[in-house]
């Protein structure tokens, strides 16, 4: 696993501000395993596991009608007064997601961290949702620096050929041949494409070119 230093210093920062920490980015890039990471941090810090709320919102077994009932859940599982840490993984998928969240906030003792997808939780929109009261952290795909941190081998040339190549997704690490790659990157992209692109604009005609036209606009 990549650590991702740079993001992971950047949310021990901000840990126990009075502020809800964002991190956006596009599918795949690694927002889920930074909050594993940095859950692995408060947890070699003395933070014990109940007081580490983790919910990963793409995961049916963790489907909410609603905010309320989102709200609820996590809020019925702070039993003291000692500090919680709430981590809510793409967030976007719970209907006026805002709500909970703004709710989670209020209370003295949670520190709360959501991740969504950039295509719904652009930064004009996160500035109307949670006014004044976030930081976002913009997560982008691996960097070279990176990239080369996954090999013991440092072949700089050959890295950086392989960079290009591979893509800089993270899984795309863990991929041998090049057809296997291609699929992967392939089968990401339509999913960004349908699910985000498409389903936020509500584009019926998934067509590249009528996606394309009404994108330009």
């Amino acid at each position: 696993m990549i650590e991702r230093t740079d993001y992971l210093e950047r949310l021990k920062k901000w840990k126990d501000k009075d502020l809800i920490k964002v991190v956006t980015g596009i599918r795949r890039c690694g927002k889920s395993t930074l909050f594993e990471l940095y859950i692995d941090y408060l947890k070699s810090i003395g933070i014990e596991d109940k007081h580490i709320i983790s919910i990963n919102l793409e995961n049916p077994e963790n489907e909410f009608n609603d905010y309320k009932e989102l709200y609820m859940f996590v809020k019925n599982k702070i039993k003291d007064e000692k500090q919680y840490y709430v981590f809510l993984d793409e967030v976007q998928n719970v209907k006026e997601f805002q709500r909970a969240v703004d709710g989670l906030y209020i209370i003295k003792n949670v520190d709360v961290y959501i991740t969504g997808s950039n295509a719904y939780l652009l930064s004009g929109e996160l500035a109307t949702l949670l006014t004044g009261r976030y930081i976002e952290i913009k997560m982008y795909p691996l960097s070279f620096k990176e990239y080369v941190s996954f090999y013991d081998k440092k072949e700089y040339e050959k890295l950086y050929l392989d960079y290009i190549n591979r893509s800089s997704f993270p899984y795309a690490l863990k991929l041998e041949d090049e057809h296997e790659i291609d699929d992967y990157l392939d089968a990401l992209y339509n999913t960004i494409i349908l699910k985000d692109v498409a389903q936020r604009r509500k584009i019926a005609d998934t067509s590249m070119q009528s996606i394309t036209q009404l994108m330009s606009r």
